[in-house]
């Protein structure tokens, strides 16, 4: 299971990804000699009109090798209009980002499924969604459906200002609430429990389960999608800085993470995939050599200044670059190896 989840992930996240940059590149008039799955020798391996379709044997990523791009093999050529590095410089910037683009647009597209297929908690409201038994919620009559309007007199309008409000204010001792129950106003007061372990004050409610329409599952996708975008993107600031300790995981962290998320189910898998695109489309968006980010920096200083890198020295450093992704790969993969033998 966890080999055929980690599969499928990397299967669709990869081609996805190079589609991108594949059609992109074919839209603009660029010729594409090969769109390969995997690294490594070729296994299989079809020409059709003027590019190779390869499975190569360790399916752990893939690419597309674009004419003018400095990757021609022996008998490759084309005309200078269909070499990416004669195409103006808001061109190349568009296959450059396609392939991450649609990494995004497919998280979008996933988290917007989710929504109207299964559906997620409701936290941009107070609604009581289920009401459990013993605690004081239960005890002061709150039943499912109930809409906590204030706390203390201080009006709530989202679960986590709420649940944050309960916390800080039946800390200090007695609590108020006001609750519109089927259109009318009901006030309770009293202490609330604490949690046994670390005193917490619990009210023991939950949030209501929603599914959404189309246009709203498309909406709140695009919301949790950007939200999450600015989660990982400090994240990655916060690890590349060392600010806090972010757990960062490799390939074998992440075949691990998809077979749990596929035993739990199809709901939890396409969430995880989701996640992983999101994932991947922004990383290839660093400002890093050898990344989309890192070859659309050149194209911007080009843009910039109207001076074009050296050719063989913009390799050398996407060289480099690539030396270093791959040492890092190693490393967080020996990690993630002492982590799941350890």
């Amino acid at each position: 299971m966890t080999f055929l989840a980690f599969f499928l992930v990397i299967a669709v996240c990869v081609l996805i990804h190079e589609f991108g940059h594949f059609a992109s590149a074919r839209l603009i008039g660029v010729r594409v000699h090969e769109f390969a799955f995997g690294m490594g020798p070729i296994l299989l391996s079809r020409e059709r009109g003027c590019t190779r379709w390869s499975f190569r044997a360790f399916p752990v990523g893939g690419f597309v090798r674009l004419a003018g791009m400095g990757e021609e093999q022996e008998g490759e050529s084309c005309a200078d209009e269909e070499s990416f590095g004669h195409k103006r410089p808001w061109e190349r910037c568009v296959i450059l980002a396609s392939g991450a683009g649609l990494n995004i647009l497919l998280a979008v597209g996933l988290t917007a499924a989710l929504l109207m297929g299964h559906g997620v908690l409701d936290l941009e409201s107070t609604v009581v969604g289920e009401v459990m038994a013993g605690y004081p919620a239960d005890q002061w009559g709150v039943v499912s459906g109930d809409r906590i309007l204030s706390v203390n007199g201080e009006a709530v309008t989202t679960w986590d200002d709420m649940s944050r409000r309960l916390r800080e204010k039946g800390a200090q001792g007695a609590v108020m609430l006001e609750v519109e129950h089927r259109g009318a106003v009901r006030v309770f007061s009293g202490e609330l429990s604490r949690d046994a372990r670390q005193g917490t004050p619990l009210f023991g409610v939950r949030p209501r389960w929603v599914t959404y329409g189309f246009a709203a599952a498309l909406g709140h996708s695009f919301s949790y999608t950007w939200q999450m975008s600015r989660e990982i993107l400090s994240g990655m600031v916060a690890w590349i800085f060392a600010r806090r300790d972010i757990d960062v995981t490799g390939p074998v962290g992440i075949a691990n993470l998809a077979g749990e998320a596929a035993r739990q189910g199809m709901w939890s898998f396409l969430s995880f995939l989701a996640v992983i695109n999101l994932h991947l489309g922004l990383l290839n968006l660093f400002p890093f050599p050898a990344l989309d980010g890192g070859r659309l920096f050149f194209v911007f200083g080009e843009m910039i200044t109207g001076r074009r890198l050296p050719e063989r020295w913009e390799q050398y450093i996407h060289l480099g670059g690539f030396a270093v992704l791959m040492a890092l790969i190693l490393v967080i993969t020996w990690q993630d190896l002492v982590k799941l033998l350890g």
